[in-house]
């Protein structure tokens, strides 16, 4: 049987990237880093070529991810491999399905209609509903819309100047006109990254900030530690990210004084985590799922 050709559309040098390509490789033969920025679109094949290659011919696409930065322009990206899916390549996770990821506010409602648990959360294009949000909740997290590891948000307190807390509000909203606000809750120091593939539970990682930031992430200094959750909280996360159906994601969840909250699932899931939290090789699990998905192994 000829093996499977499974391309990675990510960040060429990237580790999650490359450690992706690693594994496919590995256990096929084949190897393709895919930069969306250099690939192009001929609606006449259709084609879609990157650097001499037809992606419409390969097996399979694993989306590690799709931009260095989270914007709008991600959802045109994702688009583009529409042709691919539509030409018989099977794209991991799905188009459709990480289009409704990459827009928090799309996760959120999918994740509020399937009555999930998070923290109190306002959306609003109008300043004064927001200035009102800050007051309600004492201290509020603002979010762009397209954002990864807390880059762009900021919080905001009820005991600010009047004006100053105007004129931040102004100046966010200036980039957001759709303004994601959400109550900051006090947390042990630690939020959990929950682990799935194709719907199976794999792991839990926590996420430790450092002692001056207010949040976890590991841009913002924190480090990844092993977790052992309640069966509970496991059933949780599966409910979240159940209504996605993605083939490998991460559930974000944090244990608040009034019970677990999710914040969001990942639409592309991450592999250092699961690795340096709890000594899994995610990044092996998902190519071999891969594989056994185009192949019917």
């Amino acid at each position: 049987m000829t093996e499977p050709r499974i391309g990675v559309v990510g960040i060429p040098g990237k580790w999650s990237t490359e450690i992706l390509a690693d594994a496919l490789e590995q256990r096929t033969g084949f190897r393709l880093v895919i930069d969306m920025a250099g690939v192009i679109l001929d609606l006449n094949g259709p084609r879609l070529m990157y650097h001499g290659v037809d992606l419409c011919r390969l097996d399979g696409l694993a989306v590690k991810k799709i931009s260095a930065e989270y914007s709008p322009n991600m959802i045109d990206r994702l688009e583009l491999l529409r042709i691919a899916g539509r030409a018989g390549v099977r794209v991991f996770s799905g188009v459709e399905r990480m289009i409704r990821l990459v827009d928090r506010l799309s996760c959120t409602i999918t994740l509020a209609n399937a009555g999930i648990p998070m923290p109190d959360t306002c959306v609003t294009e109008d300043v004064d509903a927001a200035l009102d949000a800050v007051q309600r909740y004492g201290s509020a997290v603002f979010k762009p819309l397209f954002s990864t590891k807390a880059r762009g948000m900021c919080v905001l307190d009820a005991d600010t100047d009047v004006a100053d807390l105007r004129a931040r509000v102004e100046a966010f909203r200036r980039d957001n006109p759709m303004m994601y606000i959400q109550r900051r809750l006090e947390l042990p120091g630690r939020d959990l990254g929950m682990v799935f593939l194709a719907g199976r539970y794999l792991c839990t990682y926590a996420r430790v900030s450092r002692g001056d930031a207010w949040n976890t992430t590991i841009h913002s200094g924190g480090r990844y530690a092993a977790c052992s959750p309640s069966d509970d909280l496991v059933a949780l996360g599966e409910r979240a990210q159940a209504p996605f159906g993605m083939d490998f994601t991460t559930v974000d969840i944090a244990e608040s004084a009034d019970g677990p909250v999710v914040f969001e699932i990942s639409a592309f899931g991450g592999f250092r985590g699961a690795l340096e939290g709890c000594g899994v090789d995610a990044a092996a699990a998902y190519a071999e799922h891969a594989i056994k998905e185009v192949s019917g192994r």
